[in-house]
């Protein structure tokens, strides 16, 4: 592990002790997603319930800035000026960095046309379908790990050639079983285990914010 990745690992675990169980897996999923994104990749992110908004909240963190301004750089700044003067000023004071992420339960039209019209349970795994490509990332999270939708997903993801990262309880489950990495918290209630998933996604999301946009 590099040490920036050493430091807010260090950090999350000196506050959620409990994690320092997982601290292999977080660096690995770290490692998933940073060659991801540097490689040009997105990631797409699916859960149901709590798992849902946590999904809605990882994109969020992703796409704008999170700690830190994430400015465009001069040559995107100067092109949004060129474009249009008053248009590009404004755009390249506001915009944000991003690292692009999808919360595959954010599209309530096509999620209940293909529910409606298809598989129900098939809903994510549409949508890797239409989204994914070789060299992208799927995120499932699901406290027990066997929630069917999600494991849909993660085999259409892996058909796809993506990478399958997990996000669950301290349980063995199928999710963990499909997963190229799983972050298995050691908690086995539903709400216990959705207290921990918050830090450990935000310990990601600063480790890839300062690697992308530590300028």
């Amino acid at each position: 592990m590099d040490n920036a990745v050493i430091k807010h690992i260090e950090h999350l675990t000196e506050r959620y002790p409990v994690l320092s169980e997982c601290r292999q897996t977080i660096s690995d999923t770290y490692k998933c997603m940073e060659e991801c994104f540097r490689s040009g990749g997105k990631l797409l992110v699916a859960g149901n319930g709590g798992s849902a908004a946590d999904a809605e909240h990882i994109a969020g963190e992703l796409m704008k800035g999170f700690v830190k301004a994430r400015k465009p750089d001069k040559a995107y700044a100067d092109a949004l000026r060129g474009v249009n003067a008053e248009f590009g000023a404004v755009l390249a004071e506001n915009l944000q960095g991003a690292l692009p992420t999808i919360a595959l339960d954010g599209h309530v039209a096509l999620s209940t046309a293909y529910m409606n019209d298809c598989e129900p349970l098939l809903c994510f795994a549409q949508q890797v379908n239409g989204y994914g490509k070789q060299g992208d990332v799927f995120l499932g999270i699901s406290t027990s790990g066997n929630s069917m939708n999600v494991l849909y997903a993660a085999v259409a993801a892996r058909a796809k050639g993506m990478k399958v990262i997990g996000l669950t309880g301290m349980k063995e489950s199928r999710l963990s079983q499909l997963s190229d990495v799983c972050i298995r918290v050691p908690e086995t209630e539903t709400y216990k285990i959705q207290e921990l998933h918050l830090p450990v996604y935000h310990c990601l999301c600063l480790m890839l914010e300062e690697r992308f946009f530590d300028n």
